[in-house]
Parts: C-alpha cells; sequence; structure tokens
C-alpha cells in the first residue's frame, strides 16, 4: 500500500506541475472537473438519493457546477459565479417543490452543499493562479496542506503524546499539529526566497509567505477533520477508489479544498498591494 500511495502522489505532483504552470482556461476545466467529481462522491457519501442513481437534484447540482466555472473563465468576475450558485439554489428549490413530495428538505440542503463545498473551494485554485505572481503563490496552497500533512504525521510520530481530535481522529496530536504549521511556514519561506523574492525583489514577502504558510497550514488541518467527519457520520471509509492508495478526490484533496480560500485572501490582502 505504501509503494501505491507514494506512485499515486508522484503522479499527483508531475499533473499538479504541469496544469498549475500552464493555468488559464486549461486549470479551470481542470478544477471544474475536480469538482464534480468531488460533489457526486459527496452525493453518494450522504445517499442524497434514495435509489443510489442521480436524480433531477444531483443533475441541476451538475448544471450549477458547470454554469459557476464557465461564468468565471468567461468574465475572469467571480460576482457572477456567486450569482450562478443563487441560480443553482433557485433551480434546486424550483425541483422541490415542483416534484414534491418525491423530494425532501434535507436532500434539497444537502444537495446544495455538495455542490458549494468542492466546487466554491476548488475554484480558489483557479483564483489564486490568476493573481499577480499567482504561478508561485499557487503552490502555496499545496505546500500548506501537503507539507503540513506530511511533517504532522513526522511530528506526531516521534513527540505527539496529546490528542488533537480523539473521537474524530484518534491518532493525530497537538504535537503534530503545531510540527505541520511550522514546517509549512519553514518550506513557505525557503519556497519564497528561492522564486517570489528574486521576482518581486523585496526580501518581506519571504516573511510574508511564511505566515500565509502557517495559515494555511491551521486551516488544512481543519479541512482534513471536516472530511473525515462526514464519512465518519455516513459509516464510510472512503469517499472513492479513483486515487490508488489514496481513495477519493475529497480524500486526497480535502485539506487543499479549505486551504485554497485562506490562501488567495491572505495573498490578497498581504501581497497584491505593492508587489
Amino acid at each position: 500500500m505504501f509503494w501505491v500511495r507514494l506512485g499515486s502522489s508522484a503522479v499527483l505532483v508531475v499533473l499538479a506541475l504541469v496544469f498549475l504552470i500552464a493555468g488559464g482556461n486549461l486549470l479551470g476545466a481542470v478544477t471544474a472537473t475536480l469538482s464534480v467529481v468531488a460533489f457526486r462522491e459527496l452525493m453518494h457519501a450522504c445517499r442524497t438519493e434514495r435509489d443510489g442513481k442521480a436524480g433531477a437534484l444531483e443533475y441541476v447540482g451538475y448544471a450549477g457546477i458547470f454554469l459557476y466555472y464557465l461564468s468565471m473563465m468567461l468574465t475572469k468576475d467571480f460576482s457572477l459565479g456567486m450569482g450562478c450558485l443563487v441560480l443553482l439554489f433557485l433551480a434546486e428549490m424550483f425541483v422541490y417543490v415542483f416534484r414534491f413530495p418525491h423530494y425532501r428538505a434535507m436532500q434539497v440542503m444537502t444537495t446544495f452543499f455538495c455542490a458549494f463545498y468542492p466546487a466554491v473551494l476548488f475554484s480558489f485554485v483557479y483564483l489564486t493562479r490568476q493573481l499577480s505572481h499567482g504561478v508561485y503563490l499557487v503552490w502555496m496552497i499545496f505546500i500548506s496542506s501537503w507539507i503540513c500533512d506530511t511533517c504532522a504525521y513526522l511530528t506526531g510520530m516521534a513527540i505527539g503524546k496529546h490528542k488533537l481530535a480523539p473521537v474524530l481522529s484518534p491518532k493525530k496530536s497537538v504535537e503534530g499539529a503545531v510540527g505541520g504549521v511550522l514546517g509549512s511556514a519553514l518550506v513557505g519561506a525557503l519556497f519564497a526566497w528561492l522564486f517570489l523574492f528574486p521576482a518581486t525583489g523585496k526580501t518581506a514577502v519571504i516573511g510574508l509567505v511564511a505566515i500565509i504558510g502557517a495559515a494555511g497550514a491551521v486551516i488544512s488541518q481543519v479541512g482534513d477533520l471536516a472530511a473525515s467527519a462526514i464519512k465518519r457520520n455516513h459509516e464510510i471509509k472512503d469517499y472513492g477508489k479513483l486515487i490508488p492508495g489514496h481513495g477519493g478526490i475529497m480524500d486526497r484533496f480535502d485539506s487543499v479544498l479549505f486551504t485554497a480560500p485562506v490562501i488567495y485572501y491572505l495573498s490578497v490582502l498581504l501581497l497584491q498591494v505593492g508587489y
């Protein structure tokens, strides 16, 4: 299993290199595809449709995700994407009303959650890439999540004693969490020194990116636990089997989803003015 996971991780890194460097509509299409697959995984995990097959609510969810990404990719306007989510909600309520009592209110709310969760959060990968120096900043999303995960695991194995979330994830420790945050901050600073400092010519960017990395690492661990909580609630081990050794898209990108908007907004607040 270790070698399978390692091989899958290597492939993911190579694909990430290709798509993140390319950026533009190619990256937008990739994040849209990941969002659709993650939406399907969540719908199945939450058993939203009674018979387990795609129904009207799920099809509306696919349409909403498609329109959300299409609007952003064509107009570069995030607010228009939010308008598409409003249309998604209205369309789901239309299905709810005119197919009553086939669907219950909880199914409608769950469908909107399953669409919003991956679609909007994944889109911040695309939006971060669109920023000034976004070709570098977008990597902080993955440094803050995947480096944090690795450093947290190694630190927890070495000195972990105090449980972070004993009921939800007994193996995670407070010491591991701190190690993950520090590791992400250090790697982020190194990354900024190698790439962003030469691009901007300003030494302050190194410290700012370290802060961004640390903040992203904190929220990435919440994202990991949140995805685990959903699985626990619905008594499943993995969201899917798409990625050998890892599970589904939601299993591999659970922390990335939470990290992406944090990196985007902190980059805008701390780095975009004057850089």
